[in-house]
């Protein structure tokens, strides 16, 4: 069996992984071994970010429509009650946003549920 050289591959996937590395800090980013745990922990750590990020975002919209909710007389949780008794079908995030930068027309959606 002839023998298989491997050179090439080898140096392109040490190129790549140290190319991930770049701007890492000490030698994370010029040692192999280090970099390739350095990119196995930042993949991870995007990963639980990336989730977070929806978590805190939706937290975000809690609070603005509970302050929209104070400003008009209502609780958080009678307000989503009514939009869902009146089968609104926005999400918190449009809801939210509604709250924010147009109050009237949250307020006329309000109270046409309420009716």
């Amino acid at each position: 069996m002839p023998r298989v050289k491997r050179g090439t591959a080898h140096v392109k996937k040490r190129r790549t992984l140290l190319k991930k590395v770049k701007g890492y800090k000490w030698g994370r980013k010029k040692l192999v071994k280090r970099a390739k745990t350095a990119v196995l922990k930042a993949g991870v750590h995007a990963y639980i970010d990336r989730k977070n990020k929806k978590r805190t975002r939706r937290a975000l919209w809690q609070i603005k429509l509970g302050a929209w909710a104070k400003e008009n007389d209502l609780s958080y949780s009678k307000l989503m009650g009514l939009l869902k008794a009146g089968k609104v079908e926005l999400d918190r995030k449009v809801l939210a946003d509604l709250a924010e930068n147009n109050p009237a027309v949250m307020k006329a959606l309000v109270d046409q549920i309420k009716k």
